[in-house]
């Protein structure tokens, strides 16, 4: 009999040691990538108009949105003519204090360059848009920008 027993030779543990290191990195990689949505559309998505010369807008920070589409609730109105501005139904007696609430975000520098893009459902009526248009051009927000899909239909 021999003093000193012969311990089982097995496959040895694996080590976890780095395991809250990688985890953590994934979770901030994903922190720092993902974008949140900044508006929740209170309208169907729109079915944007087909168009063939288009030009993507650059600086999306200085873009300020407005929606015109058909409503998901009707609460909210019928028909295509529902406007959005950020979070809530509006008419289009709003768009200027809207415009100016987007200004404030933004430099004094940074004003000539905003945007302000339409994204309107193909079924809004042309009267709803120069309704929005004039009142844009009420308040000197002259750069307009009309959301589309490529190709035609």
């Amino acid at each position: 009999m021999s003093k000193f027993k012969k311990k089982k030779k097995g496959v040895p543990a694996v080590n976890t040691a780095a395991l809250p290191d990688i985890v953590f990195m994934l979770l901030f990689f994903f922190m720092v990538t993902t974008t949140m949505r900044e508006t929740n559309l209170l309208i169907d998505n729109p079915r944007l108009p087909s168009a063939t010369e288009i030009k993507k807008l650059e600086h999306k920070s200085l873009v300020s949105t407005i929606y015109v589409g058909k409503a998901k609730d009707a609460k909210y109105g019928t028909g295509y003519n529902v406007i959005q501005l950020n979070d809530k139904i509006a008419s289009p007696d709003d768009v200027p204090a809207f415009i100016f609430r987007e200004r404030e975000t933004v430099s004094e520098g940074e004003i000539p360059f905003m945007t302000t893009s339409i994204k309107a459902d193909r079924e809004a009526s042309v009267g709803i848009i120069t309704d929005i248009r004039l009142k844009l051009r009420d308040v000197n927000a002259l750069k307009l920008s009309y959301s589309t899909n490529t190709g035609v239909e």
